[in-house]
């Protein structure tokens, strides 16, 4: 089964999934491979725990499966993720790849709650 369509969500998912998990203002250097192409590089805008937005110098096809890297707190990230969004040079990508992996990017995202002075999300 392809990854894409394994992870396909209804659109009333996608409205649910948005505000199960805040997003929470995230600056720092992002590469993204796309499947075919040379590295494409940029910087972050949000992640949530779902996700990540970043705003890119070169373009990316949207519903293209891509492998990020980038480093938080809790460590280097390497992660599988579709594009889903794409509002001019900013998209939006849903991460794919399995729980050891999110749970560093949940970590951060408990950390970043603290730090705005949010109690932390239940598990």
């Amino acid at each position: 089964m392809d990854a894409r369509s394994q992870f396909a969500t209804s659109p009333a998912r996608e409205f649910v999934e948005q505000r199960c998990c805040p997003r929470y203002r995230l600056e720092l250097d992002i590469r993204v491979y796309p499947r075919n192409s040379a590295v494409v590089r940029g910087q972050t805008v949000d992640i949530s725990e779902s996700g990540i937005s970043a705003m890119l110098r070169m373009e990316v096809t949207l519903g293209e499966l891509v492998r990020l890297e980038f480093e938080l707190p809790f460590g280097e990230i390497e992660v599988l993720a579709l594009v889903r969004q794409k509002v001019a040079f900013r998209y939006g990508f849903q991460f794919l790849d399995p729980d050891p992996i999110r749970e560093t990017i949940r970590r951060t995202c408990r950390n970043l709650t603290a730090e705005a002075g949010f109690p932390p999300k239940k598990p």
